[in-house]
């Protein structure tokens, strides 16, 4: 993995929570922002995807559990279409703040992901 990557990942689904979770206790709807947000994060992890296929042919490889990794990373990406699906379906506040919360677990698997990749001695 990228370490600088990873933080822009970190950093772009924090504030995609943070709007999502502000927006929705104010009360508002799920809208394009809030839908494009995560939409944002879910082509990072479709990039992260790609560097994560792409990364062990050219010499970066994983120091912790590989499948442990690939479990992380395919569950993160069924997360934003499913908060999406959910923010479409019920058309309330709460799955604005539904949008958020998934928008921080995404963080919190990516910053895991980066500590498996490079942090741990297999």
């Amino acid at each position: 993995m990228i370490y600088a990557y990873t933080i822009a990942q970190v950093l772009v689904a924090c504030a995609a929570g943070l709007a999502c979770v502000v927006l929705g206790l104010a009360g508002r709807r799920p809208n394009d922002l809030t839908l494009g947000a995560l939409v944002l994060v879910e082509l990072l992890l479709i990039a992260q995807l790609v560097i994560a296929l792409i990364a062990p042919g050219l010499g970066n490889h994983a120091s912790g559990s590989v499948p442990e990794f690939y479990v992380y990373l395919i569950s993160a990406l069924l997360i934003p279409p499913l908060a999406i699906f959910w923010g479409l379906i019920e058309r309330t506040r709460w799955s604005t703040v539904v949008l958020g919360v998934a928008a921080f677990a995404i963080a919190v698997m990516v910053f895991r992901m980066e500590q498996i990749w490079s942090v741990q001695l297999a």
